[in-house]
């Protein structure tokens, strides 16, 4: 039976589905498939030194998260091309003391958002995050066809050198900053920072910016209901969970860990009773 031992670097990833997910998709395909926690806040060590002590260890893989997926970049050998663009890694993937990084964000943001909001209007979208998540999203957005995406974060810097690397991809006048009075022409906005996690409680938007001519999408999936989903659905807003995402990004690192075909509608059945039992544990 082959084997694969694979890690999932970042910090407060305690409740993350991601080691269910990737070993019950594993078990389907008959394969022998260890998927470990390495958080960066346990261990006390940096991205660097996880990374380097993975690959002394034979992990095959590595999924890379929160606040690690542009961190993580100096220390690799090389980059796939879309994580090359997107200038943020979510997959690593060792082979023969070589690690390559990947991005299957954007190409799993881009089909969630297919499948659970495939009329949304894109014309005008607003980005919450321009971190590694924020990032791919905003590739995946302006790959949809929006015409006008709106990037603000926390940090106004981080938001110009977003701006700055989509304006070389996808041409003039297509990516700006802002802020959140974007809201009020908006057909859309994606929430891509950590907050509304269980470790990071709240809304980043006062309901009184929602409408109900927008939809809303998040990338948080625990919960599957963040706080500022719950208060975009009392507003009449069309809503997206952060699960579709997760799923889809994860079929995807599975495939380059493993060079297997996963069934990305089976994983999301997986998710769907992993959501359930983890609702019926809480």
């Amino acid at each position: 039976m082959t084997s694969y031992l694979i890690g999932l670097v970042g910090t407060g990833i305690g409740p993350s589905a991601s080691p269910a997910l990737h070993e019950r998709e594993a078990d389907e395909l008959g394969l022998r498939y260890v998927y470990r926690l390495l958080d960066l806040e346990v261990l006390g060590r940096p991205v660097a030194d996880v990374l380097a002590a993975a690959r002394l260890a034979g992990f095959d893989g590595l999924n890379v998260t929160h606040p690690a997926k542009q961190a993580v970049l100096p220390h690799l050998d090389e980059l796939s091309p879309e994580a090359a663009a997107l200038g943020a890694v979510n997959t690593v993937v060792f082979r023969h003391g070589h690690a390559t990084g990947h991005n299957t964000d954007a190409t799993g943001f881009a089909r969630s958002l297919g499948r659970g909001l495939p009329d949304a209007p894109m014309d005008d979208v607003l980005l919450l995050g321009a971190g590694g998540a924020g990032a791919a999203v905003a590739h995946a957005l302006l790959s949809l066809g929006t015409g006008r995406l709106t990037v603000h974060d926390v940090d106004g810097r981080r938001s110009a050198r977003l701006v700055q690397a989509l304006t070389r991809r996808f041409g003039e006048g297509r990516a700006r900053t802002g802020d959140l009075t974007a809201l009020r022409r908006a057909d859309g906005l994606v929430h891509a920072t950590p907050t509304g996690m269980a470790a990071h409680p709240g809304s980043p938007v006062p309901v009184e910016l929602l409408h109900g001519d927008l939809w809303v999408a998040d990338i948080v999936y625990r919960p599957l209901e963040t706080a500022l989903l719950a208060a975009a659905r009392a507003r009449g807003c069309r809503v997206l969970h952060g699960g579709g995402m997760v799923v889809l990004q994860a079929a995807e690192s599975f495939r380059l860990f493993t060079g297997a075909e996963p069934d990305p509608a089976r994983m999301l059945r997986h998710f769907d009773a992993l959501d359930g039992e983890a609702a019926r544990a809480a």
